[in-house]
C-alpha cells in the first residue's frame, strides 16, 4: 500500500507542477488589468447657435458705425464688456493713446476677456470690434462711415456665442477673446502696411498679462457673408500651418469645405501678422477673400456692408467649426 501510494505521488507531482506556474501568472496579472484605465473621452462639442451669433452682430450694427471717437464707439464697447461679463469671463479693457495716419489721435480700447485664467494652457480667439470712417470703396458718399456688419461685427458675433457656449459646456480649456480696437483705420495704398491693425499693434506690444503665452491664435474678419470662401491665407501657412491644418481639417470634417477651400492665397496685411511679429503667437487669419485675386467680397468698405450681406449658414460653419477646434483642446492640451 505504502508502495502504491508513492508511485501515485511520484506520477502526479509533474503534472501539479506544470498546473502551478499557470495559476501563478494568471494571478500576478489580475493587478495588472485591474490598474487599466480606460482612456479619458469628452462630451461632444455643443451645437453653435447661429441664430445667436446673427442677433449679436445686428446688436452693435444697431449702434450705428463704431468709429473711434463717437457715442456709438463708446456704447458698444460697454455692450460687448458687459456681454462677456455675464457669461462669467473675466474682463479687462486696455485703453491706450494712438495716433492715426492722418494725425488724428485716440483712445483706443481693446476688451480683453478670460475663460479659466488659471489654465496655463491658452488659446487667443481675437476679431477686430470698430468700423472705418469712410466708404472709400464705394462710388457715392465715399467720405461717410457705414454699417460695417461683415467687416468686424460677423466676427465679434461668433465669438460672443462662443464664448456664451463655453460658459454653460465649462470644457476644461484656457481661451482668451481679443476684441481688438482701430483696426480699421488705415491708409490704403502708399505703403501704409502699418497704420492699420493699431490696436492688435498695441496689444501684441503691451498684453493685458505680462509673459503672455498662447499656443496659438485664431483671428477671424468678414465671416458673415453670404457665399463667403476662407481659403488659407499665406502669412497663416508660413507661420501657423499647423494650425491652418487644424481648422481645415476640422471644417472638412464638419461638412464645411465648400467654405473653408484648400486653396492658397496670398500674405495679407492684417491683425494676426502683428500678433506673431510682436508676440510671438502662431495665428490663423479666417478671412473672407478670392484665393486668385486676393480682392475681398465687393460689399468691402462700401454701404453695401450692411445686415443684408450677413448670412447665419456662413456664421454657423464658421462659429461651428472654431468651437470644435478649441473643445477638442481638452484631448491634447499640448
Amino acid at each position: 500500500m505504502k508502495t502504491f501510494i508513492c508511485f501515485i505521488a511520484y506520477c502526479l507531482l509533474p503534472i501539479v507542477y506544470f498546473f502551478l506556474p499557470s495559476c501563478s501568472n494568471n494571478n500576478n496579472s489580475q493587478p495588472e488589468a485591474r490598474s487599466r484605465k480606460p482612456e479619458a473621452s469628452i462630451p461632444p462639442a455643443p451645437s453653435f447657435n447661429e441664430d445667436s451669433a446673427y442677433s449679436f452682430v445686428k446688436a452693435q450694427v444697431d449702434f450705428g458705425p463704431r468709429v473711434p471717437g463717437t457715442s456709438a464707439h463708446a456704447k458698444c464697447a460697454d455692450y460687448l464688456s458687459s456681454k462677456l461679463k455675464s457669461y462669467g469671463w473675466h474682463v479687462q479693457i486696455q485703453n491706450g493713446n494712438i495716433s492715426t495716419y492722418d494725425g488724428k489721435k485716440f483712445n483706443l480700447q481693446n476688451i480683453i476677456a478670460s475663460y479659466k485664467p488659471e489654465n496655463p494652457n491658452r488659446i487667443l480667439l481675437f476679431s477686430h470690434w470698430d468700423s472705418r470712417p469712410f466708404a472709400d470703396q464705394d462710388i457715392v458718399d465715399k467720405d461717410k462711415p457705414f454699417d460695417s456688419a461683415d467687416d468686424g461685427p460677423s466676427g465679434v458675433g461668433v465669438l460672443l456665442e462662443i464664448a456664451r457656449q463655453l460658459n454653460i459646456t465649462q470644457p476644461n480649456v484656457g481661451i482668451d477673446i481679443l476684441f481688438d480696437d482701430i483696426e480699421d483705420y488705415g491708409k490704403e495704398h502708399d505703403n501704409g502696411e502699418n497704420t492699420w491693425g493699431l490696436g492688435a499693434q498695441y496689444w501684441a506690444k503691451n498684453p493685458h498679462k505680462p509673459g503672455y503665452v498662447a499656443q496659438y491664435g485664431i483671428l477671424l474678419d468678414m465671416v458673415g457673408a453670404k457665399g463667403a470662401t476662407f481659403p488659407r491665407e499665406g502669412g497663416s501657412n508660413e507661420y501657423a500651418s499647423h494650425v491652418v491644418k487644424k481648422i481645415w481639417d476640422k471644417a472638412a470634417h464638419l461638412g464645411y469645405s465648400n467654405y473653408f477651400v484648400f486653396e492658397d492665397a496670398a500674405s495679407i496685411t492684417d491683425d494676426h501678422v502683428y500678433v506673431i511679429q510682436y508676440a510671438n503667437i502662431p495665428c490663423a487669419d479666417i478671412i473672407n477673400m478670392n484665393p486668385v485675386t486676393g480682392q475681398f467680397g465687393a460689399h468691402h468698405h462700401t454701404h453695401s456692408d450692411n445686415m443684408n450681406v450677413i448670412d447665419k449658414n456662413t456664421l454657423k460653419a464658421v462659429g461651428q467649426t472654431v468651437l470644435e477646434v478649441v473643445w477638442e483642446e481638452q484631448k491634447s492640451p499640448s
